[in-house]
């Protein structure tokens, strides 16, 4: 379960660490930004920690700064800009749409230099509605007021391709409301629900399930299907009974792989140094909060876009097995 604030793992996450081998050998110090989600979520606490954990394995030669963000469309099309060690997460399938250009980055270039260093845990597609709304399908959400995720965001464009896929495009009323705002519209009767997609649990309905009755909808088979035939990168997930307060019984939903990217403005040290450590604090990562249990090296095939060459050493060396397409 989700144990700390993000404000509190911001000041300290406490994680005794002894200081890495090979870290990166320079009399200055090597800053690194890191780039995920908007504060409060998973994937902002996420990021603290890899920063945290990349400082005491350096033994504070790698400094890094975590900046929020609007979520994964703003990061891929900073990443197209940013000079400097920048490292991101986004849903690889937005890198595939960035590099195509197709939208919302139509016109744009810049994304070959994109690459990979990790895997991060999925994105979890939450749909949440107030459980007094007597909503206990997806389909019930015709007629109802939503918010689909944060505007603009990779989490509203899925959710509205998961409303088309499912027959309910033009049926569900989307409010245009800051993810931020969601939990508060809902408590005060503004929405039925929202759409976060977040890896489980997410620090925004562990806080919002403890004062306001909640329901995380699951899909039924048929509806899981439609939607993983429409996606074949995204798998099917399960979230344990118990996960959230009041949630009995387990959740079927979907799962999106998402990756650590960083660019070819990164040196090959800092990137093998990064990757190096992140897999082997891993287990010390996960007994802060278990989604990190959930990723493994070879998964890092999923992300489909070349792998840093700092990354790529590192994974020779560990023996993965790796597609042709990465290196």
């Amino acid at each position: 379960m989700f144990k700390k604030s993000a404000a509190a793992l911001a000041l300290s996450l406490g994680l005794v660490m002894g200081a890495g081998a090979l870290a990166p050998d320079a009399a200055a110090q090597t800053r690194v930004t890191l780039k995920s989600a908007k504060a409060g979520t998973s994937y902002y606490v996420m990021m603290v920690q890899l920063g945290e954990m990349m400082k005491a394995q350096s033994g504070g030669k790698i400094q890094a700064t975590v900046e929020e963000s609007q979520g994964s469309v703003q990061n891929v099309k900073e990443s197209a800009r940013r000079p400097g060690n920048f490292l991101f997460t986004t849903p690889p399938s937005l890198l595939t749409s960035a590099r195509a250009g197709k939208k919302p980055f139509e016109g744009e270039t810049g994304y070959d230099r994109v690459r990979t260093l990790f895997v991060m845990p999925f994105v979890t597609i939450h749909f949440a509605v107030q459980k007094d709304s007597g909503i206990t399908d997806v389909m019930q959400l015709a007629g109802q007021k939503f918010i689909a995720g944060g505007k603009g965001t990779f989490c509203e464009g899925r959710t509205r391709r998961v409303f088309e896929l499912l027959g309910l495009e033009g049926k569900v009323e989307a409010v245009d409301v800051e993810l931020s705002a969601a939990s508060n519209a809902m408590r005060n009767d503004k929405v039925a629900g929202f759409a976060t997609c977040s890896s489980h649990p997410t620090p925004q309905l562990v806080e919002l399930a403890t004062t306001n009755p909640l329901t995380v909808l699951s899909f039924t088979d048929a509806q899981r299907e439609a939607i993983l035939k429409a996606d074949p990168m995204s798998g099917p997930l399960t979230i344990a009974a118990g996960t959230y307060k009041g949630q009995d019984a387990p959740v079927n939903t979907v799962g999106v792989p998402v990756g650590a990217f960083t660019t070819t403005d990164m040196d090959d040290e800092t990137a093998y140094f990064i990757t190096r450590n992140f897999w082997q604090q891993r287990n010390a990562l996960a007994k802060e909060n278990p989604w990190w249990a959930g990723v493994s090296p070879e998964m890092v095939n999923q992300l489909g876009t070349k792998l840093h060459p700092g990354a790529l050493k590192y994974y020779k060396e560990a023996g993965v097995k790796l597609d042709a397409s990465l290196m």
